[in-house]
């Protein structure tokens, strides 16, 4: 099913990527299709990453995944975490069509970002 979403939506959208996310100390939070094109995005103001080649590159990652689950006897990996030295992604499932890819550095905890990231995804759920 192809979702098309209204201006208000991806508004709405965005305010929980910021509100929810980028005020805890997330750098970048974009909602993705499954072939990498953004939908919705907030980032911190010193972020100048390239989030289009972040976008596609991590869609084709998530999909990589999951094939591997696959082969492992896995339906899915609904979550993703890749930890580096100083920055981490985290890539979550927001519906079948749709990833939230979040990038953090090492001051934020991987449990509080969890519980922030479930919180916004329910947020967004119920906005769409």
């Amino acid at each position: 099913m192809i979702h098309s979403f209204d201006q208000e939506q991806l508004e709405k959208t965005e305010t929980i990527l910021e509100e929810d996310l980028i005020k805890s100390g997330v750098k970048i939070a974009l909602v993705v299709d499954m072939a990498g094109h953004i939908i919705a995005n907030s980032r911190s103001e010193d972020c100048s990453h390239d989030v289009y080649s972040l976008a596609a590159l991590a869609a084709g990652n998530f999909g990589a995944v999951n094939a591997m689950a696959k082969i492992v006897g896995e339906e899915e990996f609904s979550l993703l975490f890749h930890k580096g030295q100083d920055e981490n992604l985290h890539f979550s499932k927001v519906t079948e069509e749709f990833l939230l890819i979040t990038t953090f550095g090492n001051d934020v905890s991987l449990g509080f970002l969890r519980l922030k990231i479930a919180e916004a995804i329910e947020r967004i759920r119920s906005l769409w």
